[in-house]
């Protein structure tokens, strides 16, 4: 590795995560996250968010989360330039590249050091990337322009999904861009049949939330920040929500 991709890994301590508190649930989900994406299915995300052929039900959801990467990335500066982004649930680290390569400063990181390293490996040299593997909120990690989080809040509770925004908002300057699974009809089928399968098959739960809802805890939770843009993507097996908050 370059030392623009040198990989640090921080061991998860609680008391890192700044100011305020979350409750044993967040610990919980995160602590599953790690493992399930480490030491479960690192091989088959590798292959997701590669240009390896891809059965059609994973062809689906990679066009969708490209979709929505594109729509994030849509969403900041086309010249990043002297600017810090935070990519927090980095994964194998496409949308960390593309910010870098506008010009960003980036942090990047997730649970998954296995897939932290991928991206790392993966990364074109000379880039202004910080890989890390670790927790997204860790306070040491400092402030940013800007903060983005794909697809890596949808599997907390919904109140530990607002409390995770307001510990980055405190962080962030300029936005927080975040998904969430909208809870519909067609999502809510789509889960149930993943239940049908072994447990040691099933990835971590996707915690689907009332998109209303949603606003509102984070209106209360954030009575300075407003909502800007907003997109759902839904690309038969892969359905996000995108929402901008503006924290200033």
């Amino acid at each position: 590795m370059t030392p623009a991709t040198r990989l640090h890994a921080t061991r998860f301590d609680p008391a890192r995560l700044g100011a305020g508190t979350l409750d044993r649930d967040y610990v919980l989900d995160r602590n599953r996250l790690e493992t399930y994406f480490d030491r479960t299915a690192a091989g088959a995300w590798a292959q997701l968010t590669s240009d390896a052929p891809v059965s059609g039900i994973r062809a689906t959801v990679r066009a969708g989360r490209d979709a929505m990467r594109d729509t994030l990335l849509s969403w900041l500066p086309a010249d990043m330039t002297g600017l810090r982004l935070l990519d927090a649930g980095c994964g194998t680290g496409a949308l960390a590249v593309a910010a870098a390569q506008r010009g960003a400063d980036v942090v990047a990181i997730d649970v998954a050091g296995s897939l932290v390293t991928i991206a790392a490996q993966r990364a074109p040299a000379g880039l202004a990337i910080d890989w890390r593997v670790g927790d997204m909120l860790d306070a040491s990690l400092g402030d940013f322009d800007h903060v983005v989080a794909m697809d890596s809040l949808i599997h907390y509770r919904a109140p530990d999904m607002v409390a995770m925004l307001g510990h980055l908002a405190a962080r962030a300057e300029t936005s927080i861009l975040f998904t969430f699974a909208p809870q519909t009809a067609l999502l809510a089928a789509m889960l149930g049949i993943g239940r049908l399968f072994p447990r040691r098959d099933r990835s971590p739960a996707i915690l689907p939330v009332r998109a209303a809802a949603l606003r509102t805890r984070i209106g209360a939770a954030l009575p300075t920040a407003r909502i800007g843009r907003d997109r759902r993507i839904g690309a038969s097996f892969y359905t996000s929500h995108a929402l901008e908050i503006l924290p200033r």
